[in-house]
């Protein structure tokens, strides 16, 4: 089980999701900047690399700032 808050990769969905919670089978992700959470197999999910955060939270970054203009 991974910490709440820790990005890990999801290589069903191939997304960056913020580790929320376990729920029966399944692992709660919710996408980097905030948005609706999604279900994951726990048994696949990793840890995401420093690239694929950074990557996360700058596309997050560019979606704020693109819904305030």
């Amino acid at each position: 089980m991974e910490p709440e808050g820790q990005l890990v990769y999801d290589p069903m969905t191939r997304r960056i999701g913020e580790y929320r919670d376990v729920v029966g089978p399944y692992a709660l992700l919710r996408p980097v900047g905030g948005g609706r959470e999604w279900e994951a197999d726990p048994a696949t999910l990793r840890p995401a690399t420093q690239a694929e955060r950074i990557g996360a939270q700058l596309r997050a970054a560019n979606r704020r700032t693109k819904r305030r203009v």
